[in-house]
């Protein structure tokens, strides 16, 4: 067995391990591939430590206890991943996903989560990691049958386990959004351009809305074109969400960006109880008097009693104190080298970030409002929170501290999990896409949870990136065949007596 470079005719480099087999070469592994030479050597070195995790295969015993057996070795047949369906085949099933009576929706779910790819590069992985012949155009015409027949069905099986998970209580759900983008230059019924939270104006988009409990675990989602208002997503998402499970009570958790009279009325008439992150910039000049007299110190917090029957919490930290003022530091450092450089103009005088201390002397000279920006450190360290819950207000204080998990649903869901980039144009395979993400996501909650549960340091990453490295050949005796699941290193063992398929 050994490690190739393969030169590529685009000029990148893919690292592959290579096993002769009846004097033939087989394609073991693909490690990865790049242009940059430090990248290749990484992957160079991960392939041969790749090829160590084999070199006890030799010396496993695949023969019975029975030393009556005397059975001559004399070929291995197959040479397969086992460990992500060991791993994560297990949590599928516990969680209840095997109800979906479908292989390939648990192939493309473990695959999402050790191996996220396009579809043609999961059809690829599943051939050579997993031995599995799977199409791409079999895959396809699955998204179809799972946007159909089967996306209701999966986010039920996924509320009836966090259901489960939290003791029978979900009255506490938490909302955000983000933005997806396509790397297309003309818009469609759908994906259309919009504000984009990752800085892709230019890109058609479409809105994606995640609704998470307490601890983060995914309940609902939905998407929508991407022009849509992000604060005219919420309401939709939870309605059908409670209309669905026949909740009665529900505490509503969203940022400021969710922030409108329109949403807060809403939700007013329709008897939820919410806790969002409140502009207490923009509130009225003698609710701001207030709020700055009040002289917090690092940890206070205070309500205050609106007229329209709300409650405003302010809370003062230090800490956020001294990040509010690095931020603005440095987005002052950044306007004035714009300005020296020339390259800011009257367009760029709006209320737009840090653009909001720009002013025009004249026709022509732009500068730095200096005052707004002395003004503006009043507010360092400051936080509120609008509500009508009877929540205590070191319980609201809490519960939007939540709201970091949902951030970090979508941060894992969009990088790790990778749901960007998207491949698909048609709404149905696009949604279908984000489904398998959502359950891959659900899967890695579970895990995660698992990992706490049973005092291990191993993180959901590493884990993973463990059970990659658990391999399965199948031996061809005299007479018969005999498969054996190889756990050639301590931090394999380990996995798998945590998860008991050792």
């Amino acid at each position: 067995m050994f490690v190739r470079k393969k030169k590529n005719k685009s000029g990148v480099v893919s690292i592959q391990v290579i096993a002769k087999i009846k004097g033939k070469s087989k394609l073991i592994k693909t490690i990865g591939s790049s242009k940059k030479e430090v990248e290749i050597e990484r992957l160079y070195n991960l392939g041969r430590q790749n090829i160590s995790t084999y070199q006890g295969q030799q010396d496993m015993d695949f023969f019975s206890e029975d030393q009556s057996v005397k059975s001559t070795l004399q070929q291995i047949t197959s040479h397969i991943e086992i460990g992500p369906e060991l791993l994560l085949g297990s949590i599928f099933d516990q969680i209840g996903f095997n109800r979906i009576n479908d292989k390939l929706f648990r192939d493309l779910v473990i695959s999402r989560l050790s191996n996220p790819a396009s579809k043609l590069g999961t059809s690829q992985y599943l051939l050579q990691s997993r031995n599995i012949n799977t199409p791409v155009q079999q895959i396809y015409r699955y998204l179809d049958k799972l946007y159909s027949t089967q996306k209701d069905m999966i986010q039920q099986i996924s509320f009836e386990h966090t259901l489960k998970v939290l003791d029978g209580l979900i009255n506490i759900v938490f909302y955000d959004v983000t933005t997806l983008y396509f790397q297309i230059d003309e818009e469609d019924e759908f994906r259309k351009r919009g504000f984009s939270k990752e800085g892709k104006h230019q890109n058609p988009q479409i809105v994606l809305g995640l609704l998470v409990s307490v601890d983060g675990y995914p309940l609902a989602f939905d998407i929508f074109e991407g022009s849509k208002f992000e604060g005219h997503t919420m309401l939709p998402v939870i309605d059908r969400f409670k209309r669905k499970y026949s909740l009665n009570r529900l505490v509503i958790v969203a940022d400021s960006g969710l922030l409108s009279n329109q949403n807060i009325q809403e939700l007013k008439a329709k008897d939820y109880e919410f806790i969002l992150g409140a502009r207490i910039k923009n509130e009225s000049e003698q609710i701001k008097k207030r709020i700055l007299a009040l002289g917090l110190k690092n940890g206070e917090s205070k309500i205050i009693e609106k007229e329209d029957g709300l409650k405003l919490i302010i809370s003062y930290s230090d800490k956020r104190a001294k990040k509010d003022k690095h931020n603005r530091d440095r987005g002052l450092q950044r306007l004035e080298k714009q300005i020296k450089a020339g390259k800011l103009t009257k367009a760029n005088i709006n209320n737009r970030g840090y653009n909001k201390y720009l002013k025009m002397s004249g026709d022509i000279e732009i500068s730095i409002d200096r005052d707004k920006y002395k003004a503006d450190a009043k507010w360092d360290g400051l936080k509120g929170y609008l509500t009508n819950t009877s929540l205590s207000k070191d319980q609201i204080i809490e519960n939007y501290g939540h709201l970091w998990k949902i951030e970090k649903a979508f941060r894992i869901s969009k990088h790790d999990l990778k749901v960007r980039p998207i491949y698909h144009r048609l709404q149905r395979r696009i949604e279908a896409h984000i489904t398998i993400n959502f359950v891959a996501y659900k899967i890695y909650k579970e895990l995660e949870r698992q990992l706490k549960e049973k005092q291990t340091d191993l993180s959901p990453e590493k884990a993973i990136n463990i059970a990659k490295t658990i391999y399965q050949v199948e031996v061809k005796t005299e007479n018969r065949i005999i498969k054996q699941l190889l756990l050639l290193n301590d931090q394999q063992k380990l996995l798998a007596e945590l998860f008991d398929f050792g």
